[in-house]
């Protein structure tokens, strides 16, 4: 596969590339290039966990990219998720790797953050802490999930470095998180710049938008359109905003139903999945409709539906209907999963869990 079709299908993927120079570069100089993405053990796993996560990972492969994925059980902990049970974390964390392997990702490599914080790893922390400014660090822990108010632990500061300094450890030449994880990346290009580490390639991906639509810009970014996206963000912490891969056909096409989605706006959640999830999963979407509503559609494209649905062509319900039946036929193969064995054990644990923010 030459450069440039390797690159084009890294842009499909990423909302932001800093920088696209870099990144052609990189895969001109490198066949192989290892890109990763972190993730604290904590609750059920959500559409984009369970679905755009491994569709994206799947899609990057394709271009050669190598995977690690990263289990960070200490950010967890820092984070007071599973109220600071480690031992819960670490089996969360493996029920997140059931959780991979049932949506079909395959050839990846899975790291424990606890199983490289060694002396070399807490000395780059020290050093990058040390060319980071208080400012700026105090900006980046966003990337937690929570704003500066919500601190209440001098751990928690600690969090950014880390997470910068696990690029580096990792040996990652591409940070390919969501777009509400950028700022640590961003401290990372910055301080191995001044230490002579060299600096990742960020490609930044959508943030999938939970069920009840856009919220107001929550103070994440100073970039609005940014903001916005994050804020509203499908979060698994807030389980009336999100659809699950337990989740049985009639939970997915009673929450579609509730989802925010008015006549003619296309800027609400069921679009987005049928942009992000369905029409890269499977090229089209059919409709089924009566003969008395314009009988049954298919659009062959993302921009086709929109037009229609804008034009008031496509009503709400028909689109609830079609995204319903899509995304339960996504949900399936991970949902049967877990329906028995160790799946079904690790599922049965982390669901009796108390979610923490």
């Amino acid at each position: 596969m030459d450069t440039q079709t390797r690159f084009d299908i890294i842009k499909s993927v990423g909302e932001e590339i800093i920088t696209e120079d870099e990144l052609r570069t990189l895969l001109e100089t490198k066949q192989n290039p290892v890109a990763y993405d972190g993730f604290e053990p904590s609750g059920l796993a959500h559409l984009p966990f369970g679905v755009f996560r491994p569709m994206i990972i799947q899609e990057l492969q394709k271009a050669g990219i190598h995977f690690k994925l990263y289990l960070a059980d200490w950010f967890a902990w820092i984070n007071n998720k599973m109220n600071g049970d480690l031992e819960k974390i670490r089996s969360v964390g493996e029920y997140f790797m059931e959780v991979w392997k049932a949506a079909g990702v395959k050839d990846v490599e899975y790291v424990w953050a606890s199983d490289i914080m060694d002396m070399e790893y807490w000395k780059k922390v020290i050093l990058i802490s040390k060319n980071t400014s208080i400012q700026r660090a105090t900006r980046a822990l966003t990337i937690m999930g929570r704003k500066e108010g919500e601190m209440k632990e001098v751990a928690q500061y600690f969090y950014p470095m880390m997470q910068a300094t696990d690029i580096f450890m990792l040996k990652a030449d591409i940070c390919q998180l969501g777009l509400d994880q950028r700022r640590a990346s961003m401290i990372a290009r910055e301080a191995g710049t001044k230490l002579g580490w060299g600096k990742p390639v960020v490609v930044s991906h959508h943030m999938l938008m939970g069920l009840e639509g856009v919220k107001q810009p929550d103070g994440y970014e100073q970039n609005q359109k940014m903001d916005i996206e994050i804020s509203s963000k499908m979060s698994k912490s807030k389980p009336g905003t999100a659809i699950f891969v337990h989740d049985t056909a009639d939970e997915i096409r009673k929450k579609i139903n509730s989802a925010f989605c008015p006549e003619r706006d296309a800027n609400n959640p069921v679009m987005e999945y049928s942009r992000y999830l369905i029409f890269r999963k499977f090229g089209e979407m059919k409709i089924e409709r009566s003969q008395k509503f314009g009988g049954d559609a298919a659009f062959h494209s993302f921009q086709e539906m929109e037009s229609a649905f804008s034009a008031g062509e496509l009503h709400p319900a028909d689109l609830k209907a079609a995204a319903a039946r899509y995304l339960d036929e996504m949900i399936n193969p991970v949902r049967k999963h877990f329906e028995s064995g160790r799946a079904k054990d690790l599922y049965d644990f982390v669901k009796k869990q108390q979610v923490t923010r």
